[in-house]
């Protein structure tokens, strides 16, 4: 019993000052204080995969989860980006965006969360996941969803994107990357007029975010993923009962569309994105959600003047 108090006493004020720490970057964004970062690390490209003379068929986005703290893709060493890229040649595919910095500054480049991370890993993930928070808190949600929106905006001209195109925008989000993700629609909608898909892969967002400039939205999920299902829980915006927050009128309006892989956990060796657990058919789970992610996009962008269509 005495280890509790002492738990307390040392995560409290760390707590309290991620709390503080995460606010400050949406209020410097918004001040003008500081300015988002654009450039990448020296040989680094903004997009990779379809060839850059040619206008791909969809730009792909990846908001990975809260272990996102560099450019390069870290939650599993870029499999899954990978995996899109080999299986779809067709796609742009951007994974650098900072989701849990509004001011687009990885966690890597800063000294002293360099020596966090060497000392107290946890609070890189704490970080991360108070600004999740931060971004679905109704205060911060619009300056957040501003700051980052046009942070992928900014992604995307860089990578070739061209406003007014018509080429199709997906945005591909693990867990609380969905917060950003929803949170993006309108900025981008605004800023390129593009096209725009969102799929879910265990995705943790509260449903406040207005999704009428979405086209659609597939909401990749697993009866085993319990850290998905809490998001609908201390979410009000998530109960059926909230009828007008901007989860419900997307459902209503038939642009949600639920796709199961079970019985793939939210983290660890049996994730959506483990290429070590494997299914009957001999795929392995990263196999499957690259398969369902690759034939979603395809059945949706294809037939663009319609209704989506299931692979």
């Amino acid at each position: 019993m005495t280890e509790f108090p002492l738990l307390v006493l040392v995560l409290g004020p760390v707590l309290l000052a991620e709390a503080l720490l995460a606010r400050y970057e949406v209020m410097a964004y918004i001040a003008g204080w500081r300015t988002p970062t654009t450039e990448l690390p020296q040989g680094m490209r903004y997009a990779r995969g379809a060839d850059p003379d040619r206008p791909p068929d969809a730009y792909l986005v990846y908001l990975d989860g809260i272990g996102k703290r560099r450019f390069s893709d870290t939650r599993d060493g870029g499999q899954l980006v990978k995996a899109l890229i080999a299986g779809a040649p067709e796609l742009r595919v951007l994974g650098q965006v900072q989701p849990y910095s509004p001011l687009a500054d990885p966690l890597v480049n800063r000294p002293v969360w360099e020596w966090l991370r060497h000392h107290i890993g946890i609070l890189l993930f704490l970080h991360n996941v108070m600004q999740i928070f931060v971004a679905a808190d109704h205060r911060y949600r619009p300056l957040y969803n501003r700051a980052v929106g046009a942070q992928i905006a900014n992604q995307l001209r860089l990578a070739g994107y061209r406003s007014d195109s018509g080429i199709p925008v997906v945005l591909l989000s693990y867990s609380g990357g969905a917060q950003v993700a929803t949170g993006a629609v309108e900025q981008l909608h605004t800023q390129l007029r593009a096209p725009l898909l969102l799929i879910t892969l265990g995705g943790f967002h509260n449903g406040a975010n207005d999704l009428t400039h979405a086209q659609h939205l597939y909401q990749l999920t697993s009866a085993g993923d319990w850290i998905e299902r809490v998001a609908t829980w201390i979410f009000p915006q998530r109960w059926r009962l909230f009828r007008r927050s901007g989860w419900n009128r997307a459902c209503r309006a038939g642009k949600i569309t639920v796709h199961r892989l079970d019985p793939a956990t939210h983290i660890g060796r049996n994730s959506y994105i483990s290429p070590e657990a494997q299914l009957p058919d001999g795929r392995s789970y990263l196999d499957r959600t690259a398969d369902t992610v690759t034939a979603l996009i395809r059945a949706w962008s294809g037939p663009m003047s319609g209704s989506p269509r299931e692979p």
